[in-house]
């Protein structure tokens, strides 16, 4: 009779990893525009390929035992992913997010982690005879050693770190698009940040794991909590990756980039109590109201600056420090303007809500009518109803 070789918990590791693997494959065979992003993303998946497959070499039902007595050298090489990938995803973030983005020789100190890891596994391990690493290997006893614990832990601190530092990361995006952008797309956003979350979500249950063992070393916890959170660890990767390959992919060319030099908050050009020179003000007022360059839903810092005859990074400074406001609510607050006064108009009461703030540059309802009540204290359709109002109470 034939030797089964996978329960249903391998076969949802291998699931994970084949999917890994096609779609990095994918990644970096489509990558027509040589992304630097999209090639991190597939090394990343990579790397996801060959983590359940170094977790069935380990815990495989058969298949660790057909391992040890055919390919006995694989066992931990795989581990090294778990000192990689969260960098990985960290360079990934950073190139999707900001243009500027260019490989620099201090990012090789990203290597440190796992070279560290195999200077140890040299030492305690693979230097070692055969025969006693066979041994470690059958006995389990590695897998359990202080050693190999204490850096197994490390490497799922050091994943939990770098995921904590992509939601910094994401942040300092969505600060510098609001002073970048008039118009803000959410769905890739979200999906970027879902998937970060995601990959924090699994490392703080790894870690756990992680702990767990450790723990383990001075007292006893029972197998079963091991074996429990090692499986939902496995179910919701699979899920995770799921999400990402079906639901995200399609999305990550279309993300909004910025500068680098955007996420800086903006600094004063002049000493911080020094008020903005009015004259300025009122020359970027005067632009706003005559040339009306609001009604451009995808207007951007840098159109409005060349437009108003400023520099990009003086403009920001100049409406953070005297409007009080980031460059997306300061152009919106234009737009707010502009949609009252047509509202208003007798031309604007013959016109629907939806040409008013399209008219006005808006892309969105929803955002049109948050500003608006925010600014005016209540809804499109109730202000109008009050114009109309008041205009049959004057003509009465």
């Amino acid at each position: 009779m034939g030797r089964i070789l996978f329960n249903f918990h391998d076969v949802i590791l291998w699931m994970t990893a084949m999917q890994c693997l096609f779609f990095a494959l994918i990644l970096a065979t489509t990558n027509d525009s040589r992304s630097k992003g999209i090639y991190l993303l597939g090394g990343f998946l990579l790397l996801h390929a060959i983590i359940p497959l170094h977790e069935l070499i380990l815990w495989g039902g058969e298949f660790k035992f057909l391992v040890r007595e055919q390919w006995p050298e694989l066992y931990f090489v795989g581990a090294t992913a778990y000192f990689l990938d969260g960098a990985l995803l960290l360079l990934c973030v950073r190139a999707v997010l900001f243009e500027d983005f260019t490989f620099q020789r201090r990012q090789w100190w990203h290597l440190l982690p796992a070279c560290a890891f195999l200077i140890f596994m040299i030492a305690a391990f693979y230097q070692l005879p055969h025969a006693v690493r066979m041994f470690l290997i059958k006995s389990e006893r590695f897998v359990y050693d202080d050693g190999y614990v204490y850096a197994d832990a490390a490497a799922k601190c050091l994943r939990v770190l770098y995921a904590v530092c992509c939601l910094w990361m994401m942040v300092q995006y969505q600060r510098a698009r609001r002073n970048t952008f008039s118009a803000l797309s959410r769905q890739d956003f979200f999906w970027l940040l879902a998937l970060i979350a995601g990959f924090l979500v699994v490392g703080v249950l790894e870690l756990s794991l992680s702990l767990a063992k450790v723990v383990h070393l001075y007292r006893v916890v029972e197998f079963d909590v091991f074996v429990r959170m090692g499986l939902t660890g496995y179910y919701l990767t699979f899920l995770l990756i799921s999400l990402w390959v079906f639901t995200g992919l399609r999305f990550f060319n279309q993300f909004e980039t910025v500068t680098r030099e955007m996420v800086m908050e903006p600094e004063p050009v002049d000493v911080p109590d020094t008020p903005v020179d009015p004259v300025l003000v009122q020359a970027i007022d005067d632009g706003m109201q005559r040339l009306k360059p609001h009604r451009d839903a995808d207007l951007k810092l840098d159109q409005l600056a060349d437009l108003l005859g400023f520099g990009p990074k003086e403009l920001s400074v100049i409406i953070n420090r005297h409007f009080g406001k980031n460059f997306y609510e300061f152009v919106n607050l234009y737009r707010i303007q502009d949609a009252t006064n047509l509202l208003s108009s007798p031309d604007g009461v013959q016109r629907t809500i939806t040409e008013i703030y399209l008219a006005s540059g808006f892309n969105s309802k929803s955002v049109f009518n948050t500003f608006f009540k925010k600014k005016m204290g209540m809804t499109p359709s109730q202000f109008r109803r009050q114009v109309l109002s008041v205009s049959t109470a004057v003509a009465a």
